[in-house]
């Protein structure tokens, strides 16, 4: 301790490093010459690099642009493919599981192998891929790659091992599923057709087989041709030709019917006793018009016939709606005997398969569910209801309901919030579902023994917020809060509101939670803030507004020179009346011309000014607004933090700061970013030359409205704040031509704009005295800057095509990092904020309350806070604050601060303990507040004074040490891109620091020493839906927005990679297959029976031969060795395969046996009627016969 307190001593004493505001402070690149080693720092660091291992873990949502699925009867899992490669393969609840194809090809149709734990994928790349189930990570044992034809269709029966492959040219392959090589036997399309036909039938759309008999297959070309195809003969049985295109085929169980969808809207059966014309044609949405003629329909794309013992066949469709009711939304038709049923759906159906109970085609199907896929959603119908009512489904599949726009991450949260949000989430759940159990059961999962409370909240397009369980990688929806009914519902022409926002002006921005304090703060588009407290009992309030006035004014032209020598610093007092608008007072500062036409001084959305019941849950209580000035919108708000012990929260954007009192309801700070400098301004602000084409500035987190999430149109959109980007000129005058304005003016291509007026908060502006904010004219002769509006606060209109450009290029090129450089952008955005228990001055003794600031432009400020302590007193006394504090410097937007005591450990922000404001007065308890305060001198009585400040920014992170404020260590993160997100995180029992890069880079340093731990690429094609939406967590967790519909959540700690596999659910269970029904003797006897036919025999390489070579390519999975392995291991074990195959094998000798008597009695019948027969002939002489 002795030789820590002398390397602190020395500290104190270091020259350059340790002047407040010095332009030197911090920036040099290395470890500054006073600053002690990191063998001279007492924190013991635990962390090394084999702590580090990044993986994905799981993936929540509704699939990304699906494209097909298909379900396993007996194991009773679904899977569904996507456009982008992906499979979604889903059990029971928490048996989720997500595989990727490498080509990233969309996956056209799945086949389960079932009840083998196996699944067969056909791509659009005419890839055919074989995925092994018996493992909980699913993985590719073998692929085929057709090469001369594209795969359209294919069908692999029960219990067999060739699947059937049919082709755009017609033809019909049959592949070896165990071996995937392509059999000799190939059913060529002029065999299939007669060969007096003069036309191609088209690609094959249907292969099935017979339910009456194995050895005829079924094909449907898609030019209404169908085909029976007797597999032993090779040759057709019949030929049926039908006007209309064909979409899709399907048997009755017996074998003797089948109904064709086609493309007129109509539905025929035909009888195999005569295909010469259709037993039955139907239109069954198409009515007869008064001249006689059938309505026109949209195609029936897939029909399904099913049967039921105790009641009439089940046919059910999708489309064949008739074309002259425009707007009808897609249905899916239901006809069960003579009642039809309509179910409209929301979005477009992409597919639809009848589950059943047997998995024999031969059987009575006994339907009882519909899954049904959506474009944007995924339900399941219960067919054993007459009313048809949907199930409840248990996975997460609405996250997109309304576009996400940002996410944030909670691990280790207090246990019992959970049980809390859930229990007043459920009194809001719809109901009307079916009463059954779900019936997609299959899997196993258990929970892990590592688990600790998780949530996830999403901020969404229409101001709705959400909040997950996201406990033990599982996501099931608490609690969800409607951000919108604070506010009036805008009249037609009324408001700003439509030309800030087209669509969205309720739409998330940010948000932050305090889980301890309960207090949950959002920041929307519209540049406002609510600020809720939660409450068990509902409410009857008026929920209170305030308006604050962060704006430049149009008129405060300044010279830059100006600001050197007359600094404007002010520490306004906190009670002065100039600072606040109360609920619904507009005025208009009489300093500032208004013209006709042009609103001053008025909010973005109207707050509603009578009281309102709130239901129990998140209560508004505060909402805070930024105004119009001079018909400009107020620029987004880029930063926020609330502290429930003090009570205060604070916001910036690029124009400045303001500080909010919650609890007495009054603005206590409202200042431009440079007044905050007060005489400490660390920069020399000069004018600049008017040359053209120079480099733009171009915004970091883009918030380009939500253009990101809605892929198919153009939208007005805004970017948040601005970092210095360096663009090449070409994208420069493209941007610029892009971001124009009729209020801008470009200096070096550059929007510039005043850099010192007070942005005052309040009604009139009055002149104020030496203890207030004081404005420094220009003087005559002096070059003013001209008025201009940021181009990072614009209304821009982008297509997304040239977002996606500028998003390449703005992530791809370097930023300027240099303090001095005349390209600076002068309007400086703040870009994170911090309350926190800190020394502001170097000669403290005691911490105290701070406000720490971070710049756009690299600067840390410290702004003091003098906070009554006794509660009642607090609710009276005002709170003063002044921005006195020091300046420090880095590289790059500052991004993250967190405190750390000199023993390594985070020192959390001091928090008021959740009491329900909206609950009995109880006079025996009264309700006090109760705060909890990690003070960083009362944590460390070993460790003597001061504390550790972690400072992140997008280049560089900085860890100094309080109050000397020296630097102790100081790491390049990277050079040629960025830093997006920065958190300080507990991972193993300790902590680290876990950035993530604009190019991918997932990085971990260790802390305070900012040692490299981790450094991996991890997601080389970044995008801004990724940018906008990833967040750390601790113990080793992140997640991000993958699609639209798809959240992401990955690990980077070992210890969590290497329980995944615990955590994971089992895809396969054994289950033993269920036995056929007794056909019956004489249809055993006579030939029907299904078993008899031998594939094998027909299709192996003996009997048929080698396909060609160049037909398709075998490829081996890479998992195909250690996928085995794992599959006759780890999975279901040993003991259970060898018990499944003893059973099948005494299954099998069991038939075995039953067939052996067969021939027997046969033999005996038989030998019984030769001797009879032989008796009766055997007088007889040779004439008689």
């Amino acid at each position: 301790m002795k030789k820590f307190r002398k390397v602190l001593d020395g500290l104190t004493t270091s020259s350059p490093g340790a002047t407040i505001g010095s332009p030197s402070c911090g920036s040099a690149a290395g470890t500054p010459t006073a600053a002690p080693t990191p063998k001279e720092i007492d924190v013991q660091e635990t962390l090394v690099s084999e702590n580090f291992q990044i993986s994905k873990t799981v993936r929540h949502g509704f699939p990304y642009q699906p494209t097909t699925l298909a379900f396993d009867p007996v194991q009773k899992i679904l899977a569904i493919g996507s456009r982008t490669g992906g499979i979604r393969i889903l059990g029971r609840p928490g048996v989720d599981c997500y595989c990727q194809h490498e080509s990233g090809a969309a996956v056209l149709q799945l086949q389960f192998l079932i009840n083998e734990g196996a699944l067969v994928t056909a791509c659009a790349d005419d890839t055919l891929h074989l995925w092994n189930l018996r493992q909980r990570r699913p993985a590719v044992l073998h692929s085929l790659k057709f090469n001369r034809e594209r795969i359209t269709f294919c069908h692999l029966p029960f219990q067999s091992k060739w699947l059937y492959v049919g082709t755009e040219r017609g033809n019909t392959h049959i592949v070896n599923i165990e071996s995937f090589i392509l059999s000799g036997y190939v059913i060529m399309w002029n065999k299939a057709i007669e060969l007096s036909t003069k036309t191609h039938p088209g690609p094959v759309v249907h292969l099935s087989d017979s339910p009456k008999d194995e050895g005829k297959l079924l094909i449907g070309f898609e030019s209404g041709t169908v085909v029976q195809w007797d597999l032993r003969g090779k040759k057709a049985d019949f030929r049926i030709y039908y006007d209309e295109a064909i979409h899709s085929v399907s048997w009755h169980h017996e074998g003797k019917q089948f109904m064709c969808s086609h493309s007129d809207g109509s539905l025929t059966l035909w009888n195999l006793r005569n295909t010469t014309k259709p037993f039955q044609i139907t239109f069954p949405h198409g009515k007869i018009q008064k001249d006689g003629r059938k309505e026109s329909c949209k195609p029936i794309l897939k029909v399904e016939y099913k049967t039921s013992r105790n009641s009439e066949p089940f046919i059910i469709f999708s489309g064949g709606l008739s074309y002259d009711k425009a707007g009808r939304r897609p249905t899916l038709t239901i006809m069960h005997g003579k009642a039809i049923t309509v179910l409209e759906m929301d979005h477009p159906i992409v597919e639809f398969m009848v589950l059943c109970e047997t998995p024999y085609n031969n059987e009575v199907q006994e339907p009882y569910a519909v899954v049904v896929l959506l474009e944007k959603d995924f339900i399941v119908v219960d067919l054993t209801q007459s009313n048809f009512p949907i199930f409840e489904n248990p996975y997460p599949m609405d996250i997109h309901e309304s576009p996400v726009t940002c996410t944030a991450y909670f691990a280790d949260c207090p246990p019992n919030i959970i049980p809390i949000l859930y229990s007043i989430g459920a009194k809001h759940k719809k109901t009307g579902y079916s009463q059954k159990e779900w019936p997609i059961s299959g899997g196993t999962w258990t929970l892990g023994s590592q688990t600790y409370p998780e949530i996830i909240i999403t901020g969404h397009a229409d101001g709705s917020i959400k909040f997950w369980d996201a406990t033990a990688i599982t996501l099931q929806m608490l609690y969800k809060l409607k951000t919108s009914k604070v506010f009036e519902k805008p009249k037609a022409g009324e408001g700003r509101a439509a030309e800030l926002v087209e669509e969205d002006p309720y739409a998330i921005q940010m948000v932050s939670w305090c889980p301890q304090s309960r207090i949950f703060c959002v920041v929307g588009i519209s540049a406002h803030i609510i600020l809720y407290r939660f409450s068990k009992y509902e409410a009857n309030t008026q929920i209170v507004s305030l308006e604050v006035r962060l704006q430049c004014e149009t008129e405060d032209v300044i010279s830059p020179s100006e600001t050197e020598n007359n600094p404007c610093f002010s520490e306004p007092s906190s009670n002065s009346p100039q600072h606040q608008h109360q609920h619904q007072q507009y005025s208009t500062s009489p300093g500032t011309g208004t013209p006709d036409g042009i609103k001053d001084s008025i909010p973005c959305l109207r707050v509603k000014d009578r009281a309102v019941r709130i239901p129990p849950g998140y209560q508004a209580e505060l909402v805070v607004q930024l105004l119009w000035v001079d018909g400009e919108p107020p620029q987004q708000i880029t930063s926020l933090d609330i502290n429930s012990a003090y009570g205060l929260l604070a916001f910036g954007n690029c124009n400045g700061l303001a500080v909010v009192d919650y609890l007495q309801k009054t603005i206590l700070l409202c200042m431009s970013t440079l007044d905050l400098y007060g005489a400490a301004d660390p920069y020399q602000r000069l004018t600049r030359s008017p040359r053209r084409n120079r480099q733009s500035t171009s915004g970091k987190f883009c918030m380009r409205g939500l253009s990101n999430f809605y892929s198919d149109s153009k939208k007005r959109i805004r970017t948040s704040y601005q970092s210095l980007t360096e663009l090449s000129d070409n994208q420069q005058s493209t941007d610029m031509e892009r971001s124009k304005s009729p209020t801008s003016d470009h200096v070096n291509g550059h929007c510039t704009s005043p850099t010192s007026q007070p942005c005052s908060a309040g009604k009139p502006r009055i002149p104020m005295g030496p203890d207030g904010p004081r404005l420094t004219r220009r003087g005559p002769g002096r070059p003013p800057f001209r008025k201009a509006q940021s181009a990072a606060c614009m209304e821009i209109s982008l297509p997304v095509s040239h977002t996606e450009e500028s998003r390449e290029n703005s992530f791809s090129r370097s930023r300027s990092s240099s303090v001095s450089s005349i390209d600076r952008e002068t309007k400086e955005a703040v870009t994170t904020l911090q309350f926190g228990e800190s020394y502001c001055r170097k000669t403290d003794a005691l911490p105290t309350p701070c406000l720490w600031v971070g710049t756009s432009l690299g600067v840390v400020l410290l702004i003091p806070m003098s906070i009554p302590t006794e509660e009642e007193e607090r609710m009276e006394e005002p709170v003063t604050i002044g921005p006195s504090g020091a300046v420090l410097m880095l590289k790059g937007s500052v991004l993250h601060f967190a405190f750390l005591d000199c023993m390594g450990a985070v020192v959390l922000s001091p928090y008021e303990v959740w009491r329900d404001l909206s609950a009995p007065e109880d006079p025996d308890r009264p309700r006090k507040r109760k705060l909890v305060n990690f003070s960083p001198s009362s944590s460390q009585e070993a460790c003597g004074d001061g504390h550790l400040v972690v400072v992140c920014s997008e280049r560089q992170a900085k860890v100094l040490l309080m109050p000397s404020q020296a630097c102790l260590f100081v790491h390049n993160i990277t050079e040629s891109s960025f830093v997006l997100r920065a958190d300080v995180v507990s991972v193993c029992n300790s902590v680290c620091l876990a950035c993530f890069c604009a190019n991918g880079h997932v990085m971990t340093l260790s802390l305070p020493s900012l040692r490299p731990l981790l450094d991996v690429n991890y997601l080389p094609l970044t995008d801004m839906r990724i940018a906008r939406t990833f967040c750390f967590a601790n113990g080793g967790q992140a997640l991000y927005l993958s699609s639209p519909t798809e959240i992401q959540r990955i690990t980077y700690s070992q210890e969590m990679c290497d329980n995944l596999q615990e955590m994971l659910g089992e895809l396969f269970t054994p289950i033993e297959t269920p036995e056929a029904q007794n056909r019956g003797f004489l249809k055993g006897f006579f030939g029907g029976n299904a078993q008899s036919f031998d594939r094998e025999e027909l299709f192996g390489e003996a009997a048929a031969g080698k396909a060609s070579r160049s037909l398709a390519q075998h490829i081996p999975g890479q998992a195909g060795v250690e996928g085995m392995k794992a599959a006759a291991s780890g999975v279901v074990g040993d003991l259970a395969r060898a018990r499944i195959a003893l059973d099948e094998r005494g299954q099998r000798l069991g038939e075995l046996e039953e067939r052996t008597a067969l021939m027997m009695t046969s033999a005996e019948t038989f030998s019984k009627h030769a001797h009879e027969l032989m008796l009766k002939c055997k007088d007889k002489k040779w004439y008689q016969f």
